[in-house]
């Protein structure tokens, strides 16, 4: 595991839709082809940043609330709502014009799918994520979500809150325009170096000790910090049968370890099937309802797949979230471990009795 996660923390960062990212990912495949495996690299096109889009829904509030124009508000309302939810958004390949890839690799074969993933892209920083503030930061975004909720009738009926609606907004894209042309991206050691030397090390590990009627999926993701890009290319891709189980790992370098019991920022998508109810029954992690952001199992709760994360968190937030303090220093090497040692015995624990 130690010489994936140093691999990946060597760069200086791996932005979704970057040089950088292209050039982990040839390292990753690199790493599987000299252990034996044809790795692939699945390309697609995706943001490099999820500012810009914000950035225009952003302008729709603002505007339509400032200038009383009702059906823009909407649509910006619908935007944000979508958004955050992962449902559809027909002017989503504007700003996907970066190219990025998922690094993919497999061992075994059967009829049953398992999936082990972990994003390797790492995301610009921004002043919410401050660990000042980071805390609060549920509580300020669905305090954004009622403002903007609030924009459309604000601007149907006009007036005062209208208009101190509408400058909020325009505010608010103009600090979005400033983080696009300022902030760094972090070099994520613990979002996700941590999380993809986990995922490598159990699918070595079950390459090494094949399972018979298992076909297992690495799935290494680009474009995670952007929207779950890479996880929903993979699932458009056709490659995995719908009983495929997912199992993802994000943010293990340090804190207590959880496993999600459902996801989403606004709509609420819980976690279900066989992952999750063994790790019901097993001491070493506790169970969390994600709600401060999204996962790589986002698109797949959705469609119904049997999903389940591990992360780890302090006083409800990931470690170093995002900010450019996520760097190796801030990494306990015994939590990387202690996470590979649970996922090794659930999988172990389920997989066993699933074949008995």
């Amino acid at each position: 595991m130690r010489e994936v996660w140093q691999g990946l923390v060597a760069f200086e960062h791996r932005g979704s839709g970057t040089q950088l990212e292209r050039e982990a990912a040839g390292w990753l495949a690199a790493y599987l082809e000299a252990r034996g495996f044809a790795p692939e690299l699945q390309r697609f096109r995706a943001p490099a940043s999820w500012g810009p889009e914000v950035l225009a829904i952003s302008l729709a509030l603002g505007l339509g609330s400032l200038l009383g124009w009702a059906p823009l508000a909407a649509l910006g309302f619908y935007g944000f709502w979508a958004y955050f939810s992962g449902w559809p958004r027909p002017w989503r390949a504007l700003f996907a014009r970066a190219p990025s890839q998922n690094v993919l690799a497999e061992t075994g074969e059967g009829p049953r799918t398992l999936v082990l993933m972990a994003h390797y892209d790492t995301a610009k920083t921004y002043f919410a994520y401050h660990p000042r503030r980071v805390r609060a930061f549920r509580t300020q975004f669905l305090a954004n979500a009622a403002l903007a909720g609030l924009t459309v009738p604000a601007a149907w009926w006009g007036g005062p809150v209208g208009a101190a609606l509408g400058v909020y907004f325009l505010a608010q894209a103009s600090l979005l325009a400033w983080r696009e042309r300022t902030a760094p991206y972090v070099n994520g050691a613990n979002d996700n170096a941590s999380g993809v030397a986990v995922a490598v090390r159990l699918f070595l590990d079950l390459a090494h000790r094949p399972l018979s009627g298992w076909r297992v999926l690495l799935a290494l993701t680009g474009a995670e910090e952007v929207g779950a890009v890479g996880a929903e290319a993979l699932l458009r891709s056709g490659r995995l049968p719908p009983d495929a189980w997912i199992f993802n790992v994000d943010n293990v370098g340090a804190g207590e370890l959880f496993y999600a019991s459902g996801e989403g920022m606004l709509a609420h998508y819980p976690h279900r099937g066989p992952l999750l109810e063994a790790a019901h029954g097993l001491e070493g992690a506790r169970p969390v309802a994600y709600r401060l952001a999204y996962f790589d199992t986002l698109p797949f709760a959705r469609q119904r797949y049997a999903v389940l994360t591990l992360i780890r968190l302090e006083g409800g937030v990931p470690p170093n979230w995002h900010w450019p303090s996520d760097a190796p220093s801030g990494v306990r090497w015994d939590r990387i471990e202690e996470t590979h040692a649970y996922a090794a015995r659930l999988l172990g624990r389920l997989l066993s009795l699933k074949k008995g």
